[in-house]
């Protein structure tokens, strides 16, 4: 017996033992780097704070960017995953843009050979792919995001806003003219909604009026789970992405996968029997399954928005490669989901400030009634709305207050020297994660002075040139900078040009002012919501 006990006290001790060392193999990787360092906590690392839901994800990535104020790069833990965090623009740009071969690929859902699953969506999505795949993916898609592709697509951005506008009007009407009180992360989520369905999938869909759509609760199920389960593979996804891949563990349940896969095969086979055209996503992976999706080569003449990415030799490359249908069916899902989650809360938060900023709104309204006064009847057109000084001045504001992409990451793929001319030099192994704090960032007094105020001066024509480009980072930085800025900007600013012609954004008792986030590791959401009131500009009749 004696015997027993203490052989099994012996196993157990080992056993621990073993989980300690593992647990804490990497916490003295940065003992001998001439930098500092965030010490760990056992098993958790430098992310205690967020995962017991003290801080949201925009304090705890402010808090990390403050914490060595004097340095330009730093050293913390993800788990137990050393993590380096540069603090100096230059130095992110010369990562992500210059010696970018070191850099290609993004940390987390790997597209390469040991994680590679061909059938899974969400390994397939330009986000997750890796190497030559995600450099002939870019070059393929590419071509979708030009100026002259958002022209085509706008009228179908504008009937959704029109159909929105027309919701409330009549909801307002019902009320006796009164203001409607709505939470804007709902109703701009079923914009969004709207807008994805008959731009990616070539689907008419009313999500205000036919609120439990098949679309609309597809995108509500995948970004916001319910349930334990989703909850904790949301979790897993973003803490341990491989170890859910390893385990064959899909972000889509059976069912969302089998619904997404059937909805957009079936539009691309009815299109492509019946021979018809329309100006959407699935005409583009329609002809990027052809090979016959090119850049155009029409130069482009409206203004270019100030958040808007530019394309780099990357997304120009040519290639021979043939995309299977998998391939092709990831691309619009990755549409999807950041269509649905990213653009509507990023709306909501400019629809947030322009309501408490009753100038900011004012001025902006004044700039809308002009255009409206100068189309003279005729609808509005992307040219035009790009046009919009003011608009763009207040957007560029909201997202560089309310950065939705709070990091950008990038994951070594060979070993990199760092050498910041200043006797800081070490070698970055192959494998390890470099990232910066977006928010961080945005709110350095030292690049945005009083950084805490709502203020869209700083992007006007004559301040935006004292503005360091590469600390404004909304759509990441460099070749992997965000594919689909210019459709997300294009959708934003129509919904508020739309909106904010009919209808004033008002504070009610239930808006939080401040408003602050909930304290979640998995996504961004406010706290409370995000309500405000619609009031009828014009008398109802």
């Amino acid at each position: 017996m004696d015997f027993t006990f203490w052989g099994t006290l012996a196993a157990v001790v080992i056993v621990l033992g073993l989980i300690y060392r593992y647990m804490t193999r990497n916490y003295f990787y940065f003992a001998d780097k001439p930098m500092p360092f965030l010490k760990p906590v056992l098993g958790i690392g430098n992310l205690g704070p967020l995962l017991m839901r003290k801080r949201d994800i925009f304090e705890h990535f402010r808090w990390l960017y403050e914490c060595f104020p004097n340095d330009k790069i730093f050293g913390m833990f993800s788990m137990a995953d050393p993590i380096y965090m540069i603090r100096d623009p230059a130095m992110l740009k010369r990562i992500a843009v210059k010696d970018f071969d070191h850099f290609v690929d993004h940390t987390g859902l790997g597209g390469d050979a040991e994680y590679d699953n061909p059938h899974m969506l969400v390994l397939n999505t330009l986000v997750s792919l890796r190497g030559n795949k995600w450099r002939d993916m870019r070059a393929t898609l590419s071509p979708a995001f030009t100026g002259s592709k958002m022209r085509q697509m706008f009228a179908l951005i504008a009937e959704c806003g029109e159909r929105m506008v027309d919701f409330y009007r009549g909801e307002c009407k019902r009320d006796g003219g009164c203001a409607a009180e709505v939470e804007l992360k709902e109703m701009f989520s079923r914009f969004t909604n709207d807008v994805i369905a008959t731009t990616a999938f070539g689907i008419e869909v009313d999500s205000f009026r036919q609120p439990e759509n098949a679309i609309f609760t597809l995108g509500k199920a995948v970004m916001q789970p319910g349930g334990l389960v989703n909850i904790l593979k949301g979790i897993g996804y973003i803490f341990f992405p491989k170890l859910m891949v390893k385990m064959n563990v899909d972000f889509l349940s059976k069912e969302h996968d089998q619904f997404f896969r059937q909805t957009v095969l079936e539009t691309m086979r009815t299109r492509q029997q019946n021979n018809i055209f329309r100006p959407d996503m699935i005409e583009l992976l329609i002809q990027a399954k052809k090979g016959n999706l090119k850049h155009s080569t029409e130069k482009q003449s409206e203004a270019e928005s100030f958040s808007a990415t530019e394309e780099s030799k990357v997304g120009r490359r040519s290639h021979d490669r043939t995309w299977t249908d998998d391939e092709l069916i990831a691309q619009a899902l990755i549409f999807f989901l950041a269509g649905f989650e990213t653009v509507s809360m990023t709306v909501s938060l400019i629809g947030y400030e322009i309501a408490r900023n009753t100038d900011v709104q004012a001025r902006l309204h004044e700039e809308i009634l002009e255009t409206n006064r100068a189309l003279d009847g005729k609808p509005l057109s992307y040219e035009i709305l790009q046009a919009m000084s003011y608009m763009d001045m207040v957007v560029s504001e909201t997202m560089r207050v309310w950065p939705i992409g709070g990091i950008v990451d990038r994951l070594c793929v060979k070993d990199y020297v760092y050498d910041d001319g200043q006797g800081c030099r070490f070698t970055i192994e192959k494998g390890r994660t470099v990232m910066a704090s977006v928010i961080g960032m945005h709110h350095d007094p030292k690049y945005y002075p009083q950084p805490e105020k709502f203020d869209p001066e700083r992007f006007s024509a004559e301040n935006r040139r004292d503005i360091n480009p590469d600390t404004y980072l909304p759509f990441g930085i460099g070749p992997r900078n965000c594919i689909g800025s210019r459709f997300a900007l294009m959708e934003m600013k129509a919904v508020l040009y739309y909106l904010l012609l009919n209808f004033s954004f008002e504070v009610t008792e239930k808006t939080q002012i401040p408003l602050k986030m909930a304290k979640t590791p998995s996504r961004i959401a406010a706290e409370k919501g995000i309500w405000i009131a619609l009031k009828p500009r014009v008398e109802m009749s």
